[in-house]
């Protein structure tokens, strides 16, 4: 296998199907900066004879520095150690369309599900131990009506005292994107959003991170920005991108962001402005086909995952 690519062509007609490709050629005009000092390498991870994995959605680090990579294939949790040695599978017929994947200080595995509308949250042994949304069922969440449903819940974050911070809204134009808060326990607290340009509002809310100041970073993906807010959902400010923000991945010195159909892997700094890229459209090694998450290792490396191309990329120091 080479390209760095994880290919599954039995499950990529189904991601090609989701794939929200946006019309408007304005947000496909990827950010201009200078080259980014990394380079992609191959063959990134190694599956045993028979083992497939579908489109990567999401990618994170457990406390071990093991790579686990969420896809929308049959064994929808794939553990790797730190050289890429396949482990094991997890959440086998749990999932009906992967989306985001959060690890936590306890190595629980959380996973959002767009098209069943839920968040799961997983031991490290694969036992479902919290599962908010009601499955299968969009709409609104209003414990006042003990109506407690997503649409289409997209990624989390969690908190240092263990809120945690789910964005949902997955298909744009439609829905009701926004921030919704729970406490560790999984009880509600608040939410903030809605439909619109104004600051405070969303298009797509498809990513968020928590930086060093508590403060969350959301990718308000088709209004081309990230949003900065405090835990209590006050608005601090917005930046602007070239392309489609899908999410960050906000490190000690720099912060990297996955620039979605525009074909791009950034590096930020800690203030947010763009100081280096590199990548573009296409299929070939460190091209995507929608840059769309990210993680960084312990070592440094960065790997993106790539919905439509069903591309596991990494990306090491030149």
């Amino acid at each position: 296998m080479s390209r760095a690519v994880v290919l599954i062509t039995a499950v990529l007609g189904s991601a090609l199907a989701f794939a929200q490709r946006p019309s408007n050629p304005a947000l496909l005009i990827p950010q201009s900066a200078p080259e980014l000092d990394y380079v992609p390498v191959a063959d990134p991870v190694t599956l045993p004879a028979g083992t497939l994995m579908g489109p990567p959605a999401s990618v994170d680090f457990d406390s071990r520095g093991h790579l686990w990579v969420l896809n929308r294939g049959a064994a929808p949790l794939m553990e790797f150690d730190s050289d890429g040695k396949f482990l094991r599978t997890l959440g086998q017929g749990l999932f009906t369309r992967t989306h985001g994947l959060r690890i936590d200080g306890e190595d629980n595995l959380w996973v959002t599900d767009v098209a069943a509308h839920i968040v799961v949250k997983l031991s490290p042994q694969g036992q479902v131990l919290l599962t908010l949304g009601t499955r299968g069922q969009a709409g609104e969440w209003n414990e006042a009506a003990e109506s407690r449903r997503f649409t289409e819940p997209n990624d989390l974050a969690i908190g240092r005292n263990g809120d945690l911070f789910v964005v949902q809204g997955h298909t744009p134009d439609q829905g009701d994107p926004r921030v919704l808060k729970f406490n560790k326990s999984g009880a509600f607290i608040q939410s903030w959003g809605g439909r619109g340009t104004e600051p405070g509002r969303f298009n797509v809310a498809h990513g968020i991170a928590i930086d060093a100041h508590g403060q969350l970073w959301v990718a308000d993906r088709e209004n081309q920005r990230i949003q900065i807010f405090d835990q209590s959902g006050k608005f601090i400010r917005e930046l602007r991108y070239a392309g489609l923000p899908c999410r960050v991945a906000i490190g000690e010195q720099y912060i990297y962001m996955v620039n979605g159909f525009a074909g791009q892997l950034l590096r930020l700094d800690l203030d947010g402005r763009v100081v280096a890229a590199t990548g573009k459209p296409g299929k070939g090694l460190g091209e995507f086909g929608e840059a769309h998450s990210l993680a960084i290792s312990p070592k440094g490396e960065i790997f993106v995952a790539d919905t439509v191309t069903s591309v596991l990329h990494k990306f090491v120091k030149k």
